[in-house]
């Protein structure tokens, strides 16, 4: 099953940099608009758990990453458009503590560890991304734009059975809604959602690494805790800066 091991997944989320102390833990929370005291007390507990669910097999790898995604964040950058009152913000947040650097190598250690690595998957999961790869070239001849690449992303979704519960267009990005008619495929033996995720969505990942290439921003199915609803966002891809994703250095030297 893709994902990572959880004695090392458990190892990176246990190395989260402490808080700073004295007063510049609360300096640096006023500088980052709250992103910092709400990753610290809120997100980072909630990860924990997911981690000790994930190591007793009671989650997906799929559940971590999309918590891991949903990091509270301070935005750098409003698309391609920089935003230099928040870039000055967060380097003199830096400057308070050496902790806003160390998370951001932190977060992307961890994002690291739960992006799929051809050498983890199993030769089915292998097989099923290469397969969505070589579907892409077919399925997206000609698309360019999110538009064009929705439309006939929601005809490969029907094509084996996905209901399209609602579709939204919001500041260039196109956002399916889905209900999975394969949720319970197997629950019994691997768990809820394992047909629908560790599976299909390495042909969604063929898919992805496909439209990367071109320029398109897939973000695939997510969202489907306590629900049999999911959704998935296609977009332009574009140079859109926010902390931790971003290390302080990295805005400094593009600014």
């Amino acid at each position: 099953m893709a994902g990572p091991d959880p004695a090392e997944l458990r190892r990176v989320v246990d190395a989260f940099p402490a808080a700073p102390g004295g007063d510049a833990a609360d300096r640096v929370d006023d500088l980052l608009d709250g992103a910092y005291g709400r990753l610290a007390r809120e997100w980072y507990p909630e990860l924990v758990d997911l981690t000790e669910a994930y190591g007793d097999g009671e989650v997906l790898r799929e559940d971590v990453l999309e918590h891991v995604e949903a990091v509270p964040s301070f935005r750098l950058s409003d698309g391609a458009a920089p935003l230099p009152e928040k870039r000055r913000a967060l380097a003199a947040a830096d400057e308070t503590a050496d902790e806003v650097t160390e998370i951001a190598g932190w977060y992307a250690t961890l994002r690291s560890m739960l992006d799929d690595d051809p050498d983890d998957l199993s030769r089915v999961e292998r097989l099923l991304h290469g397969f969505g790869y070589v579907l892409a070239h077919g399925l997206f001849l000609g698309a360019s734009s999110p538009k064009r690449v929705v439309r006939r992303l929601r005809l490969a979704y029907r094509s084996v059975g996905v209901d399209i519960d609602g579709t939204d267009s919001e500041a260039g990005a196109e956002r399916t809604t889905f209900t999975c008619p394969y949720r319970n495929a197997g629950a019994r033996i691997y768990g809820e959602k394992w047909v629908c995720h560790e599976k299909l969505d390495r042909v969604d990942d063929g898919y992805v690494t496909y439209l990367a290439e071109r320029g398109i921003d897939y973000q695939r199915p997510r969202d489907c805790d306590g629900s049999e609803r999911c959704y998935s966002t296609v977009a332009r891809d574009g140079p859109e800066l926010w902390w931790p994703k971003t290390a302080p250095a990295v805005v400094q030297a593009h600014s």
